[in-house]
């Protein structure tokens, strides 16, 4: 069999171009630092390079959403920690307002103070976040939440929260909505409330209460009703008779599972109300507790009146502080959930970049081995058919 000059140097030129090409993609491995560098190369690990690489990049807009909403809850737990200190100089200043010896004339120098710490709740209420959003306006979070208006602070956010996807299968609240925070407070003892009639003659003031047996409690409006000095009736809202008593200063009055006492000495016909708890905006708490401070005390009955107003808002203020440290401690909670799955994230991110490495990143050790082997055999194929090409019968003659 015959074979022709030009198929040599054919085969020999594509032997020595195919070991070129296997020294190129080499030499690429090296240069990128990359073993697969088309999916041609190994299509079962491009497939799996192709679904980690989803999969940290997922990664990567959940942990922006983690730092935003870790910003956002940080600033929220702040304006909370600072109303609470706020409120309780409130709380101290109405203990001060309800000391006997003070007289109206240091009640209104209280007064003023008050009036300072609550605005200074409006303008943490107000607060915004880093990007200029408000914390407590719910979705309208470019809208002021809480504006000063002649007949009180008013609520123009919304009751709405938002959620921020913090993980493949994991939501967790942005805030709190200022309605849920500063309005939709337990009001009185968190049970009911107590209050004295507007028109009572007598010296008697009642206390906020407290609950004795929840099972026993139904929920109604009752009036005690002083049907001479030192006897009384207890009448809910049908004016159903439910109990009768002899009264005594400071003595518990006991019904219905719950408990509230009165002092001093009630006249006939004076009347105690107690009703259902339901919610209080803080904002109108803190305005009646300060129109209260600066009432005037001349007559017994109006000092009677003034005692269980300040008793039923220094209640309030408590019921406030603990129903603060509720949502306080919701958005630490939030906080540590935010943090758990930040940990468990990166966790699975070192894991998959590991994975990917081992499918997607070249071993330089072998490759430049390698690389080295086939740069020494393309030289001795060239080597090898420069001194072929150059033979012919001439050379034997």
């Amino acid at each position: 069999m015959r074979v022709a000059t030009s198929t040599i140097q054919q085969a020999a030129l594509s032997g020595m171009l195919r070991q070129q090409a296997m020294l190129a993609r080499t030499q690429n491995e090296v240069a990128s630092g990359r073993r697969v560098q088309a999916p041609a190369d190994d299509p079962v690990a491009a497939a799996r390079i192709a679904e980690l690489e989803r999969m940290l990049a997922e990664n990567g807009r959940y942990a922006a959403n983690a730092d935003a909403l870790t910003n956002r809850l940080s600033y929220a737990e702040r304006a909370i920690a600072d109303a609470s200190l706020a409120l309780q100089r409130l709380q101290e200043l109405a203990l001060q307002a309800n000391n006997g010896i003070v007289d109206i004339n240091a009640r209104r120098m209280i007064a003023a103070e008050m009036r300072t710490r609550a605005a200074e709740i409006v303008d943490i209420a107000n607060r915004q976040d880093v990007n200029g959003e408000y914390l407590f306006a719910g979705f309208r979070s470019s809208t002021r939440p809480f504006e000063r208006t002649p007949t009180g602070v008013e609520f123009r956010g919304d009751a709405a929260n938002r959620y921020v996807q913090a993980d493949v299968a994991q939501f967790i609240s942005h805030g709190h909505s200022g309605a849920e925070v500063f309005v939709e407070i337990p009001a009185g003892n968190g049970t009911f409330t107590t209050a004295v009639a507007g028109a009572n003659a007598g010296t008697g003031i009642v206390d906020p209460g407290s609950l004795l047996d929840p099972g026993a409690w139904i929920a109604d409006d009752y009036d005690i009703v002083f049907t001479t000095p030192s006897t009384y009736e207890i009448r809910d809202s049908a004016n159903a008779l439910v109990q009768t008593g002899t009264f005594q200063s400071d003595a518990e009055i006991a019904f219905r599972g719950i408990s509230v006492r009165i002092s001093g000495a009630p006249a006939t016909g004076d009347r105690f109300e107690v009703r259902p708890a339901g919610t209080r905006d803080l904002f109108a708490a803190l305005d009646e507790l300060i129109a209260t401070v600066e009432s005037a005390t001349v007559t017994a009955p109006e000092r009677a009146r003034f005692g269980s107003q300040m008793a039923a808002s220094i209640a309030q203020i408590g019921v406030s502080l603990d129903h603060l440290a509720k949502i306080r401690a919701e958005v630490g909670a939030r906080l540590n959930a935010v943090e758990t799955s930040n940990t468990a994230r990166q966790d699975l991110e070192v894991e998959a970049r590991a994975v990917l490495s081992s499918l997607r990143d070249v071993d330089y050790a072998e490759a430049i081995t390698r690389m080295n082997q086939q740069l020494v055999g393309l030289q001795a194929a060239q080597q090898s058919y420069a001194r072929i090409a150059r033979l012919s019968l001439f050379d034997y003659l």
